[in-house]
Formats: structure tokens, C-alpha cells, sequence
């Protein structure tokens, strides 16, 4: 018997998909991956939305097809604080989100951008492994989320008239911190804050209803703030601004995949941490370069200023923080154990 080429191709998709999809032969598995942040090719561009492409290119070779993804970049998918909610339900597939854009509706998420608990990438990259990081996977767990790259992001401060090093510094400036818990320490140094997503801040600078914004070193870069700030206080040696910005997946449609490709997602994202780490450290030292190139005088931080900005958070956001619950107070017992 003969057998054509379209019988082979045939029967190479009909085993790749009962390996990988189970009852749907012929249809590979969608996912629809959303992000704030601005969209790029695989090479260029912000490295959060490269990472992103890579994972789904990955997920797809490695399936053979049977697993795609399609990513959303700069919101044109959902709006940034709705992401957190629609994952939960199920009504979001993926998601690459700052974590601590979900505090009001889980509190113990405000840990991902919690004031110099975090104040280098070896401490953040502890996280994963260590007591808080299995914690905070059964957190997020509990509340339909699953964590599948942990990627963790220094950031400082753009700012337009004089710079915000030290705490003395922000007193009487209108600043953007990106979190409750960073607002928290930026009122008691005696700064007014201003509550935005990143992707707004250019505007609010623009018009002068901020003085200053504190965001990460990729953000610095994609949203093109070096057009406005005469300053910049770098996070490319140590800062007291850490995020914590994971890809996430629904529980929900987690679940409901097979094992394989459950089992394939969470390798490639583990893979792609080293991509994520590798990216922002590029990023810090890149958004220096940037600002400098623009004219802005760039500041780094040195270890008696950390500790100045720690001592304010240990007296205001993290003695908040722990107040909340018990679950956040032992979520940071938990975190303080890696200082």
C-alpha cells in the first residue's frame, strides 16, 4: 500500500495532538497573554514583552503547535487593573502583571513592591525557593493564580525639577510610588502622592501634576521619561524599589489543560526567569545611559542612603503591612529572614 504525504503529515498532527490535547485532535490549545507595557518584535523592545513572545514561541515549538499563545501588549487586550480580577476568573488566560497592582483586592500581593525588602536581584531571585516564595505561590494559588516566571525588576526615581535621593529629598514633592506600601514611606518623608499605572505617568509629568515618579529602570526607557526629567536616581547598584512582576496563568484554565502542557508551561517559564533577570539588570544600566545621553544627572545609591529609606519603611509600610492580617505578618517575618 501506498501511503502519500498528506496520510504521514496527517497522522504526525493526529499523534502530536493526542499527545498534547487529548479530545480535540485537530485544535491546539489558545492562550491570550496580556500586558500594560509596550509592545516590541522578539529582539527589540521592552525585554517584559520579549519575554512573553519567547515563552509563547516556546510553548508552541515544544508542543509541536498543540500550544499557542498570543501576547497583548500595552493594554489593548484589558486594562491594566483589571487583569488581576479576570485571571482569577478565569476570563484572562495569562497575564505578565505587577503583582502589587492587585493590593486592593488581595492585600498580601502589596509584598511584591513592599519598600527595601527587596534590595538587590540575589535576595529577589532567593524568593522563589525560600519559605515566602512557596507562601505566596499558595496565596495566589488559593486565589486561582498560578505563578509560572517569577521576574523581579529594580527601579528608582525620574524626576523633573531636583532630585529624590535621600528621604530629606521628597519633602513637598507631588511623587508617584507605585504601591500603597511605597506611598506609605514617601508620606512620612513628606511627599504628596500620586496613584497612576506606569503607562500614565508621562502624561501626569507632562502637565506638571507630578513632580517625580518611582518605576522601574524598563519602564524609565519604554515610556520615554528622559523627554521630561532633569534627574534620575538609578537602580542599578542597589535600591529600595523592587517589583515584583510575574507571568501568570487562571487557575481555572490551567486546570483544565493536560498534564503535559501544564507540565510544559511551567518549564518553559522557569526557563525564561534567567531572560527576565538578565533583562533588568540590562535595563538598569541602559536607563542610566538614556538619561545621561538626555542631559539628566543620574545618582546612584549608596548603602548608608538604603539604609535610611529601610529604617522609614521598617517604621511605616512594613509595620502597616504586618498590622493587616496574620497572613501578611508572616508573609514578611518570612521575607526579612533573606536580609
Amino acid at each position: 500500500m501506498t501511503i502519500s504525504r498528506r496520510q504521514v503529515v496527517q497522522g504526525l498532527a493526529v499523534g502530536s495532538a493526542g499527545l498534547w490535547g487529548g479530545g480535540a485532535l485537530a485544535q491546539a490549545t489558545a492562550l491570550k497573554i496580556s500586558h500594560q507595557f509596550p509592545g516590541g518584535t522578539a529582539t527589540e523592545g521592552d525585554f517584559r514583552d520579549r519575554l512573553c513572545q519567547r515563552f509563547a514561541a516556546e510553548v508552541d515549538k515544544r508542543s509541536g503547535g498543540a500550544l499557542k499563545a498570543s501576547v497583548y501588549p500595552g493594554s489593548s487586550l484589558m486594562k491594566t487593573n483589571a487583569q488581576f480580577s479576570a485571571l482569577r476568573k478565569g476570563a484572562l488566560d495569562m497575564g505578565l502583571v505587577p503583582l502589587s497592582y492587585a493590593g486592593g483586592e488581595v492585600a498580601e500581593t502589596n509584598i511584591g513592591l513592599m519598600p527595601a525588602l527587596v534590595p538587590t536581584y540575589e535576595v529577589g531571585a532567593q524568593w522563589k525557593n525560600a519559605e515566602v516564595g512557596r507562601m505566596l505561590t499558595k496565596l495566589l494559588d488559593d486565589k486561582g493564580i498560578v505563578i509560572v516566571s517569577w521576574i523581579w525588576q529594580a527601579g528608582g526615581v525620574a524626576s523633573r525639577a531636583r532630585p529624590l535621593v535621600t528621604p530629606d529629598d521628597a519633602k513637598g514633592l507631588k511623587v508617584r510610588g507605585g504601591s500603597r506600601e511605597m506611598d506609605l514611606m514617601l508620606k512620612a518623608a513628606g511627599a504628596s502622592v500620586i496613584s497612576l499605572p506606569s503607562n500614565e505617568i508621562y502624561a501626569a509629568m507632562q502637565t506638571g501634576a507630578m513632580d517625580a515618579a518611582m518605576t522601574s529602570s524598563t519602564s524609565f526607557i519604554s515610556f520615554k521619561l528622559e523627554e521630561l526629567a532633569k534627574h534620575l536616581t538609578s537602580g542599578r547598584q542597589r535600591t529600595y524599589w523592587f517589583m515584583l512582576e510575574p507571568l501568570l496563568i487562571s487557575k481555572e484554565i490551567f486546570t483544565k489543560l493536560p498534564k503535559a502542557q501544564q507540565d510544559l508551561i511551567m518549564a518553559v517559564g522557569a526557563e525564561m526567569e534567567k531572560f527576565g533577570t538578565e533583562g533588568a539588570k540590562a535595563d538598569d544600566k541602559l536607563c542610566a545611559e538614556v538619561y545621561a545621553k538626555a542631559g539628566a544627572k543620574v545618582y546612584d545609591l549608596d548603602e548608608a542612603t538604603l539604609k535610611r529609606w529601610q529604617t522609614l519603611a521598617h517604621e511605616t509600610a512594613w509595620k502597616d503591612f504586618n498590622d493587616k492580617n496574620e497572613s501578611c505578618a508572616t508573609l514578611l517575618r518570612a521575607a526579612q529572614k533573606l536580609l
